[in-house]
């Protein structure tokens, strides 16, 4: 396996048998407790990982969900940019580098050379493993808060890390974060209210150190959401492991990552048009389309009538760039 090959079913296949040897028991209650930590309100200047069986569940029942959010982001940014490729990158609080690998799968030809930073060694330790003949990374702990200073990269991920921040230390990641890149940031958070909140204030952050927003708005102006009435957030389907199925008992064999992100970049974008901020609603003969746009949002209605634009209405997605571009 080479480094070109990161993927979603590369990443599965690494996953496989890594809670091989540890009670069943055990990594539920690891995952457990990792859920109530990233669904609680209070950040921590800690790591929430703490030894090797915290972060064999949190790789087993996390990466791919936070690899599925990072492609997301990433493949809008890709969209808004399609002629620009990173040769270097940095994944902020990578942890196992579930974003590392979602960043090696999303260009054409050698994926950048990756440095991924966390405080936990522990994680830096199973990603390392993880990635061995993968990703071409170096794996770095760092402390990561108001001191954490960054080479210069083309590329600077940080994907559901300010959550774990003080407020100004989230503030201060995204102004290191914003200087260093050379190219462009992804941020990715939990696809909730709260979420979304740090988003938006990453997004004034970066917007104020001069970059532009190439996804997911179609403008670098100020949100259209009214503060506490809704949030702006995207979902991505995830395939269940058994330690999914184990910890929440479902019987599907997938389940939706909720994520907000922001990507921006240091160069000009061809923004989207506009975007679906919600799953499509598919109607007899119609599809309504909630969507943001430069002037704000609103919603379109395409109806039969419209021909070609209806059958590509009825293909949108949640988080698709529309009107598609011609031919698409």
């Amino acid at each position: 396996m080479n480094a070109s090959s990161a993927s979603a079913d590369s990443l599965r296949a690494a996953l496989a048998g890594l809670l091989d040897g540890l009670p069943p028991s055990q990594a539920a209650k690891a995952v457990d407790r990792l859920i109530a930590h990233y669904r609680g309100t209070t950040p921590t200047d800690a790591p929430v990982l703490r030894d090797r069986s915290d972060v064999a569940a949190y790789a087993a029942y996390r990466m791919p969900a936070t690899f599925e959010a990072a492609r997301g982001a990433l493949d809008a940014l890709r969209d808004a940019a399609p002629e620009w490729t990173p040769g270097s990158h940095t994944d902020v609080g990578g942890g196992t580098g579930a974003a590392s690998w979602a960043v090696a799968e999303a260009w054409d030809g050698a994926p950048p050379r990756t440095t991924v930073l966390d405080w936990a060694e522990p994680a830096l330790a199973l990603g390392r493993e993880l990635a061995g003949g993968v990703l071409d990374a170096e794996w770095r702990r760092e402390r990561i808060g108001t001191a954490l200073r960054l080479d210069d990269t083309d590329l600077v991920t940080v994907s559901y890390v300010l959550k774990e921040l003080t407020e100004g230390d989230r503030a201060a990641l995204v102004a290191e974060a914003a200087r260093a890149a050379r190219g462009a940031v992804v941020i990715v958070e939990p696809g909730t209210p709260d979420g979304y909140e740090r988003i938006i204030a990453a997004r004034t952050v970066l917007v104020d150190a001069g970059l532009t927003v190439a996804a997911p708005c179609p403008h670098s102006g100020a949100c259209p959401i009214e503060p506490g009435t809704d949030w702006c957030h995207f979902s991505a389907r995830v395939s269940r492991s058994s330690l999914h199925r184990q910890v929440k008992g479902g019987s599907l064999p997938y389940e939706d990552e909720k994520y907000a992100y922001v990507a921006a970049t240091r160069f000009p974008v061809t923004p989207a048009p506009g975007r679906v901020t919600r799953r499509p609603q598919i109607r007899k003969g119609l599809v309504l389309l909630d969507l943001c746009g430069p002037d704000g949002l609103r919603r379109d209605t395409v109806s039969k009538r419209h021909g070609t634009l209806y059958k590509q209405a009825r293909d949108a997605e949640w988080g698709d760039s529309w009107p598609p571009a011609d031919g698409d």
